[in-house]
């Protein structure tokens, strides 16, 4: 009988340890959700090894546009959210499933055309007028039409402007920023960009800046830390790590001075510490 509860005990101790042992490790890999302009500037090619390098995470990059960025995160299909959406990004906070948004850098958009300009819009000093006037001369306009913050921008634009664009003369690539700086060149439209991917491609597209430095095209990026409610997934401590390293004055410096050696000026200002109302 004694021997029969011994084994029994044994059985029990089995079954009460063995799920303890089998729990896996903390997964060392972090998903990071962005918007391709951050990926095309090269910046990631740059600041993801360092972090890996820093922290032992393995980082897996998915470059879309902010809107799938966000929603990906919100499914619980990523860890950590590099966007360029301030307004989206706020709904998302606001219904919990990001959390502590923190301003990482900025730089700024442009309107980009022919050298021909149709519509005459070189050295306007308000976008929504430039865009106005883009819609009355029915000159080619390329969107990125894919949801991304650069898209939201534009939509913003267009609604202040009281125009609701439509082909033939408004073409949607439905593709990220690069691909739509090629296709605008193709067509000999005009487009919007961020500063960063416009120089990063400079060499490819031959579209010049006609609009600049209005207050509208101010380009504010954000790190956003998933909730670990948004599903099972989610690696938590792998968001907060990175959310954190983007933070730091040393990831900030490497930012401060990106682009410099090759183009002559850096890509995006650092602002860790600053808040959406300094802007």
């Amino acid at each position: 009988m004694t021997r029969r509860f011994a084994i029994l005990a044994l059985a029990l101790l089995a079954v009460a340890v063995t799920p303890l042992h089998a729990q896996p490790p903390a997964s060392r890999t972090m998903i990071l959700s962005t918007t391709t302009s951050t990926q095309d500037s090269g910046l990631l090619d740059v600041l993801v090894p360092q972090f890996e390098r820093k922290t032992g995470y393995s980082v897996k990059t998915i470059s879309v546009g902010t809107g799938q960025a966000l929603a990906l995160a919100a499914r619980g299909e990523a860890d950590v959210t590099l966007a360029h959406a301030p307004a989206l990004e706020k709904k998302y906070v606001d219904e919990g499933k990001m959390l502590n948004r923190r301003l990482v850098m900025y730089n700024d958009f442009a309107i980009i055309g022919p050298e021909a300009d149709p519509a005459k819009i070189k050295g306007e000093k308000s976008a929504v007028a430039a865009l106005t006037r883009i819609a009355e001369a029915k000159a080619r306009f390329v969107s990125r039409g894919d949801k991304s913050g650069t898209h939201t921008l534009e939509l913003n634009l267009w609604k202040q402007a009281g125009i609701t664009p439509a082909a033939p003369w408004y073409i949607e690539s439905g593709q990220g920023m690069g691909a739509t700086l090629g296709i605008a060149d193709d067509r000999q439209a005009y487009t919007i960009t961020d500063r960063a991917t416009l120089l990063a491609f400079a060499k490819r597209v031959g579209l010049k800046v006609m609009v600049e430095g209005d207050r509208p095209l101010l380009n504010i990026y954000s790190v956003m830390e998933v909730n670990p409610a948004n599903g099972p997934r989610v690696n938590a401590a792998a968001g907060k790590a990175f959310a954190d390293f983007m933070l730091s004055p040393e990831t900030q410096q490497v930012i401060k001075t990106f682009g410099v050696d090759k183009y002559g000026q850096p890509l995006f200002v650092p602002i860790a510490g600053r808040k959406d109302e300094d802007f």
